[in-house]
């Protein structure tokens, strides 16, 4: 399965609302604007994808001058999982184990049972990863980025008071 940019860049925008945005109907909205700066990504794209996450219920826009976009619930109650099949549709690696499919191989098919097994695979990982959790790692990564940065180093007696 080849996740396309739009799944990647929908849970990277998601990711960035849920850190600013705070709870669902509290916090400061998050222009996409933001979003777009602070993950490098093209913002006139960024409107598409918003559109498609506001339409599956995952954002809501907020109008005026602090507007933007937070999040529609809880991040704890979004999987990866949701935002992906909203964006993409199905992540089925082979098109055999689509639910609708079907297939007059099956019973001679001898890679069936490993693409069934890839397909849980994915859907048990994405299932059980929510939105929460990648804020977190988010956090935690920017922490880490930080630290390895280490302090600043001193400035010189000298310097300080003077132009």
């Amino acid at each position: 399965m080849w996740v396309s940019t739009k799944a990647q860049y929908g849970l990277r925008a998601l990711i960035e609302i849920g850190r600013g945005g705070g709870t669902p109907g509290e916090g400061r909205a998050v222009p996409l604007k933001d979003v777009a700066e602070r993950q490098d990504l093209s913002q006139h794209y960024l409107e598409q994808i918003a559109s498609n996450l506001r339409r599956a219920g995952f954002i809501k826009s907020v109008r005026g001058a602090y507007g933007g976009y937070r999040l529609a619930r809880p991040a704890d109650q979004i999987s990866a999982y949701d935002v992906v099949t909203a964006l993409e549709g199905s992540i089925a690696p082979v098109e055999c184990v689509e639910e609708n499919h079907v297939c007059d191989g099956k019973h001679v098919c001898g890679t069936l049972d490993l693409w069934q097994r890839v397909d849980q695979a994915l859907r048990d990982v994405l299932g059980s990863t929510t939105l929460a959790d990648l804020i977190e790692d988010s956090q935690r990564q920017e922490h880490a980025r930080l630290l390895q940065l280490g302090p600043l180093p001193p400035v010189p007696a000298e310097s300080v008071g003077h132009s």
